[in-house]
Protein backbone atom coordinates (compact mmCIF):
# COMPACT_ATOMS: atom_id res chain seq x y z
CA UNK A 1 0.00 0.00 0.00
CA UNK A 2 1.86 3.07 -1.26
CA UNK A 3 -0.36 5.61 0.48
CA UNK A 4 -2.17 5.12 3.74
CA UNK A 5 -5.13 7.20 4.93
CA UNK A 6 -5.48 5.47 8.31
CA UNK A 7 -3.03 3.52 10.45
CA UNK A 8 -4.66 1.43 13.16
CA UNK A 9 -2.36 0.28 15.96
CA UNK A 10 -3.89 -2.84 17.45
CA UNK A 11 -5.40 -5.94 15.86
CA UNK A 12 -8.00 -6.68 18.51
CA UNK A 13 -11.73 -6.30 18.03
CA UNK A 14 -11.75 -2.48 18.36
CA UNK A 15 -8.82 -1.94 16.02
CA UNK A 16 -9.97 -4.38 13.35
CA UNK A 17 -13.59 -3.18 13.50
CA UNK A 18 -12.50 0.43 13.03
CA UNK A 19 -10.20 -0.59 10.17
CA UNK A 20 -13.08 -2.48 8.54
CA UNK A 21 -15.47 0.47 8.88
CA UNK A 22 -12.90 2.84 7.38
CA UNK A 23 -12.22 0.48 4.46
CA UNK A 24 -15.96 0.20 3.82
CA UNK A 25 -15.96 3.98 3.32
CA UNK A 26 -13.15 3.84 0.80
CA UNK A 27 -10.17 4.70 3.00
CA UNK A 28 -6.77 3.05 2.56
CA UNK A 29 -5.99 1.33 5.86
CA UNK A 30 -3.04 -0.41 7.46
CA UNK A 31 -3.33 -2.34 10.75
CA UNK A 32 -0.15 -2.68 12.81
CA UNK A 33 0.26 -5.08 15.73
CA UNK A 34 3.58 -6.61 16.77
CA UNK A 35 1.79 -9.59 18.30
CA UNK A 36 -0.59 -10.39 15.45
CA UNK A 37 -4.36 -10.71 15.20
CA UNK A 38 -6.32 -11.29 18.42
CA UNK A 39 -3.21 -11.76 20.56
CA UNK A 40 -4.77 -10.35 23.75
CA UNK A 41 -8.26 -10.44 25.21
CA UNK A 42 -9.87 -10.39 21.75
CA UNK A 43 -8.53 -13.88 21.10
CA UNK A 44 -10.62 -15.31 23.93
CA UNK A 45 -13.24 -18.03 24.09
CA UNK A 46 -16.39 -16.84 25.91
CA UNK A 47 -18.10 -14.36 23.56
CA UNK A 48 -21.12 -13.35 25.62
CA UNK A 49 -22.75 -10.25 24.09
CA UNK A 50 -25.10 -9.37 26.92
CA UNK A 51 -26.96 -6.10 27.61
CA UNK A 52 -27.03 -4.01 30.73
CA UNK A 53 -30.23 -4.19 32.75
CA UNK A 54 -33.12 -2.13 31.33
CA UNK A 55 -33.32 0.46 34.11
CA UNK A 56 -31.61 3.71 35.16
CA UNK A 57 -31.00 4.38 31.47
CA UNK A 58 -27.85 6.29 30.59
CA UNK A 59 -25.62 6.96 27.59
CA UNK A 60 -23.52 3.84 28.16
CA UNK A 61 -26.56 1.56 28.24
CA UNK A 62 -28.12 3.29 25.23
CA UNK A 63 -24.88 3.03 23.24
CA UNK A 64 -24.54 -0.67 24.04
CA UNK A 65 -28.19 -1.29 23.15
CA UNK A 66 -27.71 0.33 19.75
CA UNK A 67 -24.51 -1.63 19.16
CA UNK A 68 -26.12 -4.96 20.07
CA UNK A 69 -28.90 -4.22 17.58
CA UNK A 70 -26.28 -3.44 14.91
CA UNK A 71 -24.33 -6.62 15.60
CA UNK A 72 -26.25 -9.07 13.43
CA UNK A 73 -25.86 -7.03 10.24
CA UNK A 74 -22.26 -6.14 11.15
CA UNK A 75 -21.06 -9.72 11.64
CA UNK A 76 -23.10 -11.01 8.70
CA UNK A 77 -21.36 -8.48 6.45
CA UNK A 78 -17.93 -9.25 7.91
CA UNK A 79 -18.39 -12.99 7.34
CA UNK A 80 -19.78 -12.49 3.84
CA UNK A 81 -16.77 -10.34 2.98
CA UNK A 82 -14.17 -12.66 4.49
CA UNK A 83 -15.74 -16.07 3.88
CA UNK A 84 -15.16 -16.70 7.59
CA UNK A 85 -17.42 -17.60 10.47
CA UNK A 86 -17.57 -15.24 13.45
CA UNK A 87 -19.99 -17.55 15.28
CA UNK A 88 -22.46 -14.71 15.79
CA UNK A 89 -26.03 -15.63 16.67
CA UNK A 90 -28.66 -13.84 18.73
CA UNK A 91 -29.59 -16.73 21.00
CA UNK A 92 -30.83 -14.86 24.07
CA UNK A 93 -30.00 -15.45 27.72
CA UNK A 94 -31.46 -17.11 30.82
CA UNK A 95 -30.75 -16.01 34.41
CA UNK A 96 -32.02 -17.59 37.64
CA UNK A 97 -33.87 -15.39 40.15
CA UNK A 98 -32.67 -15.93 43.70
CA UNK A 99 -35.51 -14.64 45.90
CA UNK A 100 -38.79 -12.71 46.05
CA UNK A 101 -37.05 -9.35 46.07
CA UNK A 102 -35.15 -10.34 42.93
CA UNK A 103 -38.40 -11.52 41.36
CA UNK A 104 -40.08 -8.18 42.00
CA UNK A 105 -37.05 -6.36 40.56
CA UNK A 106 -36.98 -8.57 37.47
CA UNK A 107 -40.66 -7.92 36.81
CA UNK A 108 -40.13 -4.16 37.17
CA UNK A 109 -37.26 -4.36 34.69
CA UNK A 110 -39.49 -6.28 32.30
CA UNK A 111 -41.87 -3.32 32.27
CA UNK A 112 -39.00 -0.88 31.75
CA UNK A 113 -37.71 -2.94 28.83
CA UNK A 114 -40.99 -2.50 26.99
CA UNK A 115 -40.15 1.19 26.65
CA UNK A 116 -36.36 1.30 26.72
CA UNK A 117 -35.82 -1.56 24.28
CA UNK A 118 -38.37 -0.09 21.84
CA UNK A 119 -39.99 -3.42 20.98
CA UNK A 120 -36.74 -4.62 19.36
CA UNK A 121 -36.02 -7.14 22.13
CA UNK A 122 -37.70 -8.42 25.26
CA UNK A 123 -36.77 -8.95 28.91
CA UNK A 124 -39.30 -11.30 30.50
CA UNK A 125 -39.85 -13.30 33.65
CA UNK A 126 -40.73 -16.88 32.71
CA UNK A 127 -41.40 -20.06 34.72
CA UNK A 128 -38.41 -22.37 34.94
CA UNK A 129 -40.62 -25.14 33.58
CA UNK A 130 -40.88 -23.24 30.29
CA UNK A 131 -37.15 -23.72 29.65
CA UNK A 132 -36.62 -27.44 29.36
CA UNK A 133 -33.37 -29.32 28.89
CA UNK A 134 -31.00 -26.37 29.02
CA UNK A 135 -31.71 -24.03 31.92
CA UNK A 136 -30.20 -23.22 35.32
CA UNK A 137 -31.93 -24.13 38.54
CA UNK A 138 -33.71 -21.21 40.17
CA UNK A 139 -34.74 -20.95 43.86
CA UNK A 140 -37.90 -19.07 42.88
CA UNK A 141 -38.73 -21.39 39.96
CA UNK A 142 -38.60 -18.34 37.70
CA UNK A 143 -35.99 -17.17 35.19
CA UNK A 144 -35.17 -13.93 33.40
CA UNK A 145 -35.21 -14.47 29.63
CA UNK A 146 -33.95 -11.71 27.35
CA UNK A 147 -33.86 -11.88 23.57
CA UNK A 148 -31.18 -9.21 23.08
CA UNK A 149 -28.18 -11.25 24.25
CA UNK A 150 -26.09 -12.87 21.53
CA UNK A 151 -22.94 -14.89 21.15
CA UNK A 152 -19.84 -14.62 19.03
CA UNK A 153 -16.72 -16.79 18.94
CA UNK A 154 -14.06 -14.19 19.83
CA UNK A 155 -11.00 -15.75 18.22
CA UNK A 156 -12.84 -16.70 15.04
CA UNK A 157 -14.58 -13.34 14.91
CA UNK A 158 -11.32 -11.37 14.92
CA UNK A 159 -9.90 -13.79 12.35
CA UNK A 160 -12.93 -13.14 10.15
CA UNK A 161 -12.49 -9.38 10.64
CA UNK A 162 -8.81 -9.61 9.73
CA UNK A 163 -9.62 -11.56 6.58
CA UNK A 164 -12.30 -9.02 5.67
CA UNK A 165 -9.79 -6.19 6.11
CA UNK A 166 -7.45 -7.93 3.67
CA UNK A 167 -10.28 -8.67 1.21
CA UNK A 168 -11.15 -4.96 1.12
CA UNK A 169 -7.55 -4.05 0.31
CA UNK A 170 -6.24 -3.25 3.78
CA UNK A 171 -2.92 -4.53 5.05
CA UNK A 172 -1.88 -6.22 8.28
CA UNK A 173 1.69 -5.99 9.50
CA UNK A 174 3.72 -6.34 12.68
CA UNK A 175 5.72 -3.15 12.18
CA UNK A 176 5.31 0.08 10.22
CA UNK A 177 5.69 3.84 10.54
CA UNK A 178 2.69 6.00 11.30
CA UNK A 179 0.94 7.26 8.18
CA UNK A 180 -2.25 9.21 7.71
CA UNK A 181 -4.63 9.42 10.64
CA UNK A 182 -3.54 7.11 13.47
CA UNK A 183 -5.90 5.16 15.76
CA UNK A 184 -4.43 3.67 18.94
CA UNK A 185 -6.38 0.54 19.90
CA UNK A 186 -3.62 -1.25 21.74
CA UNK A 187 -5.45 -2.97 24.60
CA UNK A 188 -4.28 -2.99 28.19
CA UNK A 189 -0.67 -2.34 27.24
CA UNK A 190 -1.89 0.77 25.45
CA UNK A 191 -3.63 1.91 28.63
CA UNK A 192 -0.41 1.38 30.57
CA UNK A 193 1.49 3.47 28.01
CA UNK A 194 -1.09 6.25 28.29
CA UNK A 195 -0.89 6.17 32.08
CA UNK A 196 2.89 6.64 31.94
CA UNK A 197 2.57 9.43 29.41
CA UNK A 198 -0.03 11.38 31.38
CA UNK A 199 1.47 10.68 34.80
CA UNK A 200 -1.77 9.23 36.15
CA UNK A 201 -3.74 6.03 35.82
CA UNK A 202 -6.17 6.18 32.91
CA UNK A 203 -6.89 2.46 33.06
CA UNK A 204 -5.43 -0.94 33.71
CA UNK A 205 -5.56 -4.56 32.71
CA UNK A 206 -7.80 -7.08 34.42
CA UNK A 207 -6.92 -10.70 33.83
CA UNK A 208 -9.61 -13.25 33.07
CA UNK A 209 -9.48 -17.02 32.89
CA UNK A 210 -12.01 -19.16 31.04
CA UNK A 211 -12.50 -22.68 29.76
CA UNK A 212 -14.28 -24.63 27.03
CA UNK A 213 -16.06 -27.95 27.51
CA UNK A 214 -17.42 -30.48 25.06
CA UNK A 215 -21.22 -30.15 25.11
CA UNK A 216 -23.61 -29.90 22.13
CA UNK A 217 -26.01 -27.16 23.23
CA UNK A 218 -25.84 -25.60 19.73
CA UNK A 219 -28.13 -22.53 19.57
CA UNK A 220 -29.47 -22.73 23.13
CA UNK A 221 -29.53 -19.48 25.15
CA UNK A 222 -26.47 -18.45 27.07
CA UNK A 223 -26.72 -18.69 30.85
CA UNK A 224 -25.69 -16.11 33.44
CA UNK A 225 -25.58 -17.80 36.84
CA UNK A 226 -23.22 -18.06 39.80
CA UNK A 227 -21.52 -14.94 38.44
CA UNK A 228 -20.54 -16.82 35.29
CA UNK A 229 -21.30 -16.61 31.59
CA UNK A 230 -22.02 -20.08 30.19
CA UNK A 231 -22.16 -19.75 26.41
CA UNK A 232 -23.05 -22.48 23.89
CA UNK A 233 -21.24 -22.18 20.57
CA UNK A 234 -22.01 -23.50 17.12
CA UNK A 235 -19.07 -25.94 17.21
CA UNK A 236 -20.88 -28.02 19.88
CA UNK A 237 -18.86 -26.61 22.74
CA UNK A 238 -19.75 -24.49 25.76
CA UNK A 239 -17.50 -21.68 26.97
CA UNK A 240 -17.40 -20.71 30.66
CA UNK A 241 -15.94 -17.53 32.09
CA UNK A 242 -14.49 -15.75 33.68
CA UNK A 243 -12.35 -14.65 36.59
CA UNK A 244 -11.52 -10.99 37.28
CA UNK A 245 -8.00 -10.61 38.58
CA UNK A 246 -6.57 -7.17 39.32
CA UNK A 247 -3.20 -8.61 40.39
CA UNK A 248 -1.37 -11.29 38.43
CA UNK A 249 2.18 -12.38 37.68
CA UNK A 250 1.66 -14.07 34.31
CA UNK A 251 -1.02 -12.63 32.01
CA UNK A 252 -1.29 -15.78 29.90
CA UNK A 253 -1.14 -18.51 32.57
CA UNK A 254 -4.09 -20.51 33.90
CA UNK A 255 -4.17 -21.92 37.42
CA UNK A 256 -6.49 -23.62 39.91
CA UNK A 257 -9.05 -20.83 39.52
CA UNK A 258 -10.07 -22.69 36.36
CA UNK A 259 -11.16 -25.60 38.56
CA UNK A 260 -13.33 -23.24 40.60
CA UNK A 261 -14.95 -21.86 37.42
CA UNK A 262 -15.68 -25.39 36.26
CA UNK A 263 -17.20 -26.41 39.61
CA UNK A 264 -19.41 -23.31 39.74
CA UNK A 265 -20.60 -23.92 36.18
CA UNK A 266 -21.55 -27.51 37.02
CA UNK A 267 -23.39 -26.30 40.13
CA UNK A 268 -25.42 -23.95 37.94
CA UNK A 269 -25.80 -26.39 35.04
CA UNK A 270 -25.48 -30.02 36.21
CA UNK A 271 -25.76 -31.24 32.61
CA UNK A 272 -22.14 -30.15 32.18
CA UNK A 273 -20.85 -32.61 34.75
CA UNK A 274 -18.49 -35.18 33.27
CA UNK A 275 -17.96 -33.26 30.04
CA UNK A 276 -14.39 -33.04 28.75
CA UNK A 277 -12.50 -29.78 29.26
CA UNK A 278 -11.13 -29.00 25.80
CA UNK A 279 -9.30 -25.76 26.49
CA UNK A 280 -8.26 -23.42 29.29
CA UNK A 281 -7.55 -19.79 28.39
CA UNK A 282 -6.22 -16.67 30.08
CA UNK A 283 -5.88 -13.09 28.85
CA UNK A 284 -5.93 -9.50 30.07
CA UNK A 285 -8.81 -7.17 29.27
CA UNK A 286 -8.34 -3.38 29.04
CA UNK A 287 -10.37 -1.51 31.67
CA UNK A 288 -10.43 2.28 31.34
CA UNK A 289 -10.78 4.31 34.53
CA UNK A 290 -14.33 5.32 33.63
CA UNK A 291 -15.28 1.64 32.98
CA UNK A 292 -16.70 2.79 29.62
CA UNK A 293 -14.81 2.61 26.31
CA UNK A 294 -12.21 5.37 26.00
CA UNK A 295 -12.73 7.05 22.63
CA UNK A 296 -11.69 10.23 20.87
CA UNK A 297 -8.84 12.49 19.89
CA UNK A 298 -5.43 11.80 21.40
CA UNK A 299 -4.52 14.84 23.57
CA UNK A 300 -1.75 16.99 22.07
CA UNK A 301 -1.28 14.68 19.07
CA UNK A 302 -3.10 16.09 16.07
CA UNK A 303 -4.31 13.39 13.71
CA UNK A 304 -4.08 10.70 16.39
CA UNK A 305 -7.03 9.02 18.15
CA UNK A 306 -7.66 6.54 20.97
CA UNK A 307 -10.09 3.59 20.98
CA UNK A 308 -9.53 1.43 24.05
CA UNK A 309 -11.09 0.12 27.26
CA UNK A 310 -13.61 -2.40 25.96
CA UNK A 311 -13.49 -4.27 29.29
CA UNK A 312 -15.86 -7.28 29.14
CA UNK A 313 -18.12 -5.55 26.59
CA UNK A 314 -15.70 -4.93 23.73
CA UNK A 315 -17.31 -7.31 21.24
CA UNK A 316 -20.77 -6.02 22.08
CA UNK A 317 -19.66 -2.40 21.66
CA UNK A 318 -17.49 -2.93 18.57
CA UNK A 319 -20.06 -2.30 15.79
CA UNK A 320 -21.06 1.10 17.22
CA UNK A 321 -17.49 2.01 18.22
CA UNK A 322 -16.37 1.29 14.66
CA UNK A 323 -19.10 3.52 13.25
CA UNK A 324 -18.48 6.58 15.42
CA UNK A 325 -14.68 6.30 15.22
CA UNK A 326 -14.84 6.12 11.40
CA UNK A 327 -17.08 9.21 11.52
CA UNK A 328 -14.49 11.03 13.62
CA UNK A 329 -11.33 9.88 11.86
CA UNK A 330 -12.53 10.22 8.27
CA UNK A 331 -15.12 12.99 8.45
CA UNK A 332 -14.40 14.91 11.64
CA UNK A 333 -17.90 14.20 12.96
CA UNK A 334 -17.77 13.76 16.72
CA UNK A 335 -20.70 11.77 18.14
CA UNK A 336 -18.85 10.25 21.10
CA UNK A 337 -20.91 10.20 24.32
CA UNK A 338 -19.51 12.42 27.06
CA UNK A 339 -18.81 9.53 29.40
CA UNK A 340 -16.78 7.74 26.72
CA UNK A 341 -14.44 10.60 25.95
CA UNK A 342 -10.70 10.35 26.53
CA UNK A 343 -11.01 13.35 28.86
CA UNK A 344 -13.31 11.38 31.16
CA UNK A 345 -10.32 9.24 32.09
CA UNK A 346 -7.77 12.05 32.61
Amino acid sequence: MSTVDVTVRGAGVFGLSIAYACLRRGARVRVVDPHGVGFGASGGVVGALAPHTPENWNEKKAFQFESLLMAEAFWRDVDATSGGASGYERTGRLQPIADERGLDLARARAEEAKTLWQGKATWEVVPSAAATGWAPGSPTDYLIHDTLSARVHPKRAVESLAAAVLTLGGTLTTEAEDAGQVVWAAGYRGLEDLSRQFGKSVGTGVKGQALVVDYPADAAPQIFAEGLHIVPHADRTVAIGSTSEREFADPDATDDQIDDLHARAIAAMPVLEGRTVLLSWAGVRPRAKSRAPMLGAYPDRPGHFIANGGFKIGFGMAPKVAQIMADLVLEGRDAIPEGFRVEANL
